[in-house]
């Protein structure tokens, strides 16, 4: 049985010390739009197969929020039916939590990128203005830019003669990739967290260079008038220097150590995976190439420098337990220590890939299928669009409606999608990139009463090839209506000087909104 849970309520549980999983079931451009601080997303729109995902343990506290309109209720019955079954809902949604005197976030990944900003302040990452890095490359001065981004942002916009190499990768890659202690080497991302958060990664590695984060990242580089690259390919490809992995490995567990991190061997994992008192979490942070080359069984990949920057994408259960695994345990034990200073209960397996075949999958809640199992061909859409004998719903991402949609087809989106109903008896035909998110919105439009649900085969492109009419609506649906999109990060690499400043704005704003509750959550 669901209950409701007052805001002053779910604000003790957050540091009561337990287990707790607090969910806000809201889509993202609600979420983004201001949201509690420790309030992990999960869109009821893909709900049912994210939660196991990012609550693994059905037994533990979960507590869910929406905007007061009924949704996280419906969030909550289909966690129930999951087996999750300790489940409440934050009585009035998050207005109730700001009318209770708590603050509401705007922006994604809050508590990683405050973090970020809270070390700078608290241990003095040296920086270097986009005007500074211009000077050093006009001086042709010993220099090496690297970009601690994902490679697919970095091919997106980069510093020009800048490398690719994620933070994640810079404590074990980067005597290779700057093998002279002299040259000057400078960090960045898009903003401000990954820039520091790297540099001060090197640091306190003790590599022997100048470090600097590059502040306000590409961001600034563009409000400075200068020029980005746009699909550069320059990555890291160097291994560890030789000679060096044993020093490094010896130098990432001190600094792990020094910070609480535990080295657990694979029994120990197993002991905790079989405690259903708790959750654990098994991560490998590896590059994207190593685990699709060889991944353990019951470890999901989670790169470790996008760990640190995005916690929150894969820790939905606070006062979890965290191990990570790598090759060579440096990787590891550098994210690892940066997780512990975040406040997370984050371990490193002992023995890394050799051990992880002895550590059992973690327990999970299940996953129950349903929705549409008939599709419908385009040439019997097109009928049903003549004779007008089938309601037509697009449940792409809004943005690609409003670019293109099959003329008649209405957009609509899982939370709201009983209202897209004029008529149950009407045949509906779902238009969807992704068919899961299809199957969850005949779940909703069954119990709204509509008797027949179809998924159009093949999608918009299958439609659109068979000859279907489209067209576009450059302002429909409304952006009120858009609740799937952020508007408030969208334009800042689009050239849009106003969003970067916003944007840079609020993330240095972040750490002066914690509260005494939200500060003492890290441990730096």
């Amino acid at each position: 049985m669901t209950c409701r849970i007052e805001a002053q309520t779910l604000k003790a549980w957050l540091s009561d010390g337990a287990e707790i999983a607090f969910l806000d079931v809201r889509e993202h451009g609600q979420y983004g739009e201001g949201h509690p601080f420790f309030a992990v997303s999960l869109p009821y729109s893909r709900f049912e197969p994210g939660l196991p995902a990012l609550v693994p343990n059905p037994a533990v506290r979960l507590a869910l929020c929406d905007g007061g309109d009924g949704v996280a209720e419906r969030a909550a019955r289909r966690a129930e039916a999951l087996g999750y079954s300790n489940v409440g809902v934050l009585s009035g949604g998050v207005e109730s939590w700001r009318g209770a005197g708590y603050t509401l976030y705007a922006g994604v990944n809050v508590p990683s990128k405050t973090f970020g900003e809270l070390v700078e302040h608290e241990r003095h990452t040296p920086s270097v203005t986009a005007e500074g890095l211009q000077a050093m490359r006009t001086d042709g001065e010993n220099l090496a830019i690297v970009d601690g981004r994902t490679f697919a942002e970095f091919q997106k916009m980069s510093i020009p003669g800048g490398v690719s190499c994620a933070n994640g990768e810079l404590a074990l890659r980067i005597g290779g990739l700057v093998p002279d202690p002299q040259t000057k080497i400078v960090v960045n991302c898009a903003g401000r967290t990954r820039s520091i958060i790297g540099a001060q990664t090197l640091i306190d590695l003790g590599v022997p260079n100048p470090v600097y984060a590059l502040e306000n990242g590409t961001q600034g580089w563009f409000l400075a008038g200068l020029q980005l690259d746009h699909g550069a390919s320059r990555r890291h490809d160097a291994p560890p220097a030789p000679g060096s992995l044993g020093e490094l490995r010896a130098r990432a567990r001190s600094l792990a150590e020094a910070h609480g991190v535990a080295f657990v061997s694979a029994a120990e994992v197993a002991r905790w995976v079989a405690d259903r008192s708790r959750t654990t979490y098994l991560l490998d942070v590896r590059t994207p190439e190593e685990f699709a080359a060889h991944s353990i069984a019951g470890f999901t990949h989670a790169p470790g420098g996008q760990l640190v920057q995005a916690t929150d994408q894969w820790i939905g259960t606070r006062g979890a337990r965290i191990v990570l695994l790598d090759a060579e345990e440096v990787r590891a034990p550098m994210t690892a220590q940066w997780l512990r200073q975040q406040g997370h209960e984050a371990c490193v397996l002992e023995g890394g890939m050799a051990a992880a075949a002895g550590c059992p999958s973690p327990l999970r809640g299940g996953v129950r299928g349903g929705g549409p199992s008939a599709t419908m061909a385009p040439d019997e859409v097109a009928a049903r669009l003549r004779d007008g004998s089938a309601r037509i719903i697009d449940l792409r991402p809004s943005m690609s409606y409003r670019k293109e949609h099959i003329a008649g087809a209405v957009w609509s989106i899982r939370p709201r999608i009983a209202a897209a109903i004029a008529d149950p008896a009407v045949p509906v035909v779902l238009v969807a990139d992704d068919p899961g998110v299809a199957a969850l919105a005949a779940i909703d439009l069954a119990e709204a009463g509509v008797r027949e649900v179809r998924l159009l085969d093949g999608g918009h492109a299958a439609g659109r090839a068979a000859g279907l009419p489209v067209e576009a609506t450059r302002g429909t649906p409304g952006d009120a209506e858009c609740i799937d999109f952020l508007f408030f990060t969208a334009a800042r690499h689009e050239g849009d000087a106003d969003a970067a400043r916003q944007y840079l704005a609020w993330e240095t704003a972040l750490v002066g909104q914690l509260d005494a509750q939200e500060r003492a959550a890290f441990k730096l």
